[in-house]
């Protein structure tokens, strides 16, 4: 019993995929018109790093915190402006000391700003007293940093109430949380609708996809990123959405994909849709496309994906290489795939290579199998391992292939046991192959079941095999159909004869279709057989008619024989016959003679002897006879008793007779008797 093993360098584990840190406080109240004491001036932001616990500073920014001008060199005018701002807030002037507190909080001057900022929040300004919770927040007050953000969220302040709901979240407090978040969501802030999201999705409430679909049209790129991602989760669990069209449920993807292509394409196994994807999907796309634009490297990825399997693989590849110039390996390893399909895989290896030393497993894998492939097994060695030690299971099964290949058994079955226990499907099934050539059925047996299911259709194929090997033919077929109905075509072969042996015919023949168009010969040859038998071949045709057309019966014998199966080739040959084309006729006995087929060389014998040809016919009965074909001997006994080679028709006779069947035995037998007859009269 074989089993056919590839290097599978697909991910079996999940990447994770961490929505990035939530926005922060922000500081407002830095543009050169502010609004009277008690209201906000234009809101202007800046995130505070949770990790750090530093600033951000930055000129206007988007709605994501992705900083506009950095802190760089002042310009003269914005000197002018400070010190404008300063003259008036020594003056007592409070949106000029709320401002300049703004722009000295900005900087990072924490002991300039704060007394500008109280005093204006004393005023009443909410814009200071916001930002004077954000000063109190780096200082490593938080306590006091949200008794401001309370005031300037009470005084009608979105970004402070933003900010006052992510305190209280940090602290456990989610009803105050959601409170406050959403006071600043209803104002239409676009980081308090995403925290607001972030809090609903996490206890799993539907209204996430609301307030995360406010965010992202106001052009925060994470809540453009997780929309996506909850939209392309959503078209997943429903088959009827998966291409914006019925139809198109789960189904596999080929190996050696990253798991995000996997995950993606998953959706997609009924071929590249033309243009752009509807529903859903198609409005995940648009999603995923916005958070790219503005530099999110996993939008960016899956946005690669979604092109790829579309077929369009250069803007594919263009999404990828942003991705991985941005440090996402994924998009690295997926951008080297693209490029072995291309055929350059050279520039695949050093993309691989840049992935692989950021980690990726998969792209270890990858390395390795290139490797592998052309014989540097050592380096090979070294890369599955690589993809081992990143949590990559597939880099122990593929180590137990490269021992294998190698003959190093123990070191394989050593590689095999550890993927197996690990999960791996395919590993479980290779160690149960190796423990069956062992002569272990007791410890293959176990293992077989284990990757049968967990869903290995050659797994189950052996399964198959393994009962059937012990007469347990019912529990074979249970296996065999399920591999069968997985696509595995010596399965459906399988499933196809037994149902034969039992007489249904008719699901026999939807079995034996299936493994003959999957490309199995012999399902080819026994579909002709069931289709034969429904109706003689026609005849020759009569003098002046065209030549029948081939049946369907005769098309399917010819598959199996261009795929060399010689029975098939004999009969492919007599129905030629049969239908007067001798040329065929000849052909296909002739191949299937040099094959090895002692039919094919008798039948070709048969048709050279009518064309005149005895000298070569006999030639062909001879190898035919000492193959074991009884008939071939006799007509060699008839051949030589023509010729009055008495003591040679003996021999062929005693051969003949010997040989049978019965019919032949008897001919044979009178044959040898007259000739002895003949030699002693």
């Amino acid at each position: 019993m074989n089993a056919a093993f590839g290097v599978d360098a697909a991910v079996k584990s999940e990447t994770t995929d961490t929505p990035e840190t939530l926005d922060t406080p922000e500081i407002i109240g830095t543009t050169e018109t502010a609004e009277t004491a008690g209201c906000a001036a234009t809101a202007e932001s800046t995130e505070f790093t949770e990790n750090t616990g530093s600033a951000r500073i930055g000129g206007s920014a988007g709605a994501d915190g992705t900083s506009g001008t950095t802190g760089g060199a002042e310009s003269p005018e914005s000197a002018e402006s400070e010190a404008r701002h300063r003259r008036a807030a020594d003056a007592g002037d409070t949106a000029s000391m709320s401002v300049l507190g703004a722009l000295l909080l900005r900087r990072g001057d924490l002991d300039g700003a704060e007394p500008y900022l109280r005093g204006a929040t004393a005023d009443g300004d909410r814009a200071a007293a916001n930002n004077l919770g954000v000063l109190l927040h780096q200082r490593g007050y938080p306590d006091e940093a949200a008794g401001w953000w309370r005031v300037a969220a009470v005084a009608g302040s979105a970004a402070a109430a933003h900010a006052l709901g992510r305190h209280y979240r940090e602290r456990g407090d989610e009803p105050g949380a959601e409170y406050w978040l959403r006071q600043s969501a209803e104002q239409g802030h676009a980081l308090g609708a995403y925290a607001l999201a972030d809090l609903l999705e996490h206890r799993s409430d539907v209204g996430a996809e609301r307030w995360l679909r406010a965010a992202a049209e106001q052009g925060h790129r994470e809540a453009a990123y997780r929309l996506a991602r909850m939209l392309d989760r959503a078209a997943a669990d429903d088959p009827h959405d998966a291409f914006g069209r019925p139809g198109s449920g789960p189904g596999g993807r080929g190996a050696e994909r990253p798991d995000v292509i996997d995950r993606v394409m998953a959706r997609r196994d009924d071929g590249p849709v033309a243009g752009p994807e509807t529903g859903r999907v198609g409005e995940a796309e648009q999603w995923y496309r916005q958070a790219a634009a503005r530099g999110h490297r996993r939008a960016a990825l899956h946005l690669g994906a979604i092109l790829e399997q579309r077929g369009e693989p250069k803007e594919a590849g263009r999404w990828y290489l942003i991705s991985a110039k941005a440090g996402e390996a994924r998009a690295a390893c997926a951008l080297g795939f693209l490029l072995r399909d291309a055929g350059d895989e050279e520039s695949a290896a050093v993309w691989w290579l840049r992935a692989a030393q950021d980690g990726d497993g998969n792209a270890a894998n990858a390395l390795g199998a290139l490797h592998a492939a052309r014989g540097e097994q050592q380096t090979a060695e070294r890369w599955y391992r690589a993809a081992m030690d990143a949590g990559d299971v597939n880099g122990a099964y593929n180590l137990g292939l490269l021992c294998a290949a190698q003959d190093r058994t123990p070191q394989a079955e050593q590689w095999y046991r550890r993927a197996a226990y690990a999960g791996h499907r395919e590993a479980a099934n290779a160690l149960a192959v190796l423990l069956l050539q062992a002569g272990d059925a007791t410890g293959a047996e176990p293992w077989f079941s284990k990757a049968a299911e967990a869903g290995s259709v050659d797994a189950a194929f052996n399964l198959g095999i393994l009962y059937a090997g012990r007469d347990e033919d019912r529990a074979a077929l249970v296996w065999y159909e399920r591999a069968a109905a997985a696509g595995h075509t010596e399965a459906a072969l399988q499933v196809g004869m037994a149902l034969l042996h039992r007489g249904e015919e008719q699901e026999a023949e939807r079995h034996l279709r299936c493994a003959a168009g999957g490309g199995s010969a012999e399902a080819a040859f026994r579909l002709a057989g069931v289709l034969d038998s429904r109706r003689p071949p026609p005849g020759p045709p009569a003098l002046g008619e065209p030549m029948p057309e081939k049946t369907e019966c005769e098309e399917w014998y010819e598959r199996a024989a261009e795929q060399g199966h010689r029975r098939a080739q004999v009969r492919v040959g007599m129905l030629a016959a049969a239908r007067g084309d001798v040329d065929s006729a000849a052909r296909w006995y002739r191949e299937a003679a040099e094959a090895g087929s002692r039919n094919g060389a008798f039948n070709l014998g048969l048709l050279l002897a009518r064309e005149g040809s005895e000298r070569e016919a006999a030639l062909w009965w001879s190898r035919a006879a000492n193959d074991g074909h009884g008939r071939a001997a006799l007509r060699l006994a008839l051949l030589a008793a023509r010729r009055g080679e008495l003591t040679e028709g003996q021999r062929w006779c005693a051969r003949a007779v010997e040989l049978g069947p019965a019919e032949v035995a008897e001919r044979a037998a009178r044959l040898r008797e007259a000739l002895h007859q003949e030699l002693t009269a």
